[in-house]
């Protein structure tokens, strides 16, 4: 029996795993940090230890397998103490021994264990979606203040005839924002009377509209209709806050397709709507237990999809 995976469900939910006769795995939470190194974010998470002078069984592990296989306690508790001492063995002869999910263990040179946890998994719950991306540095543009130092450089001369150019350059400017001026103007006067156009003819069809109605209104005082009363059940979907991803998709009609094809599996999919991204998010189901959503998503994992993953709302 591997009960590797088991310690690996226990470590989501408890800082401390006990394996009777052999030593303890702990969980130790960690703030998310920047690696300036690689210039990547890393969110928060927990950091597995081992540590062998925590051998003694707490009933932890054992009462877990024993709900998970349906056997008697006493049995698996065997079974466990068995696995350690195999465990021990092993590593005295100078093996190894890889825990899947987990990490490795293997003894030094003064036959300590030593341990080297696995990276990929993040055993905090509350940072499942979550994973480290890189921090692009931002270049600020030097361009203006190597401009002003190329025109310190450089000695502009005006000969006579450009001079008399440039002094005539003032009055073409100046030209131009008068004839600016007077366009706006006349734009400015046009459009407000077509405004006033708009409104006068917009007055004049709601008065025609009230009117309307209150004929209308005359002629159903006069001669009442009774209308047969008409009941309409709607049912709404009522949506856990921790929903199990499939995918994000820029366009709508790819995510309307995705949707499909998962409830053609046997899914509840639906669709979640459009994230401050843009992307259009399709969930596989919801659940308002953040257990059950994880048990699911392990599901989903192993039988669909490896890329799943969890958002929890707050």
């Amino acid at each position: 029996m591997r009960i590797d995976s088991y310690i690996e469900k226990l470590l989501f939910d408890y800082n401390c795993v006990v394996i009777p006769g052999f030593g303890a795995f702990l969980a130790h939470g960690k703030s998310a940090e920047i690696d300036l190194a690689t210039n990547t974010l890393v969110p928060p998470s927990k950091t597995i230890s081992f540590n062998a002078q925590l051998s003694k069984n707490d009933g932890l592990l054992v009462s877990h397998i024993s709900k998970e296989k349906n056997f008697g306690y006493e049995d698996i508790l065997q079974e466990v103490e068995h696995i350690a001492q195999d465990w021990n063995h092993r590593l005295a002869q100078g093996e190894s021994i890889e825990l899947f999910g987990i990490g490795k263990l293997w003894h030094n040179s003064e036959q300590r264990i030593q341990f080297q946890p696995e990276e990929k998994i993040n055993f905090l719950t509350s940072s499942f979606g979550l994973s480290t991306f890189a921090a692009t540095p931002i270049q600020r543009e030097v361009i203006k203040e190597e401009v002003e130092e190329l025109e310190e450089r450089i000695p502009f001369i005006i000969t006579p005839e450009k001079r008399e150019q440039t002094s005539f350059r003032p009055w073409l400017k100046y030209a131009a924002v008068i004839l600016l001026a007077v366009s706006l103007g006349v734009t400015s006067y046009r459009t407000y009377g077509d405004l006033q156009q708009k409104e006068v003819a917009a007055q004049q069809d709601a008065q025609q509209e009230v009117s309307r109605l209150i004929q209308e209104a005359t002629f159903f005082e006069s001669a009442p209709l009774e209308l047969p009363a008409i009941n309409i059940k709607v049912t709404k979907k009522q949506l856990g806050k921790h929903h199990i991803i499939a995918g994000a998709f820029r366009e709508e009609q790819n995510a309307d397709k995705k949707v499909n094809q998962l409830k053609e599996k046997g899914y509840n999919a639906f669709y979640l709507g459009m994230n401050k991204y843009g992307l259009h998010q399709v969930a596989y189901d919801s659940f308002e237990d953040p257990k059950e959503a994880l048990v699911f998503l392990r599901k989903v994992k192993a039988e669909d999809s490896r890329d799943a993953w969890m958002l929890s709302e707050k």
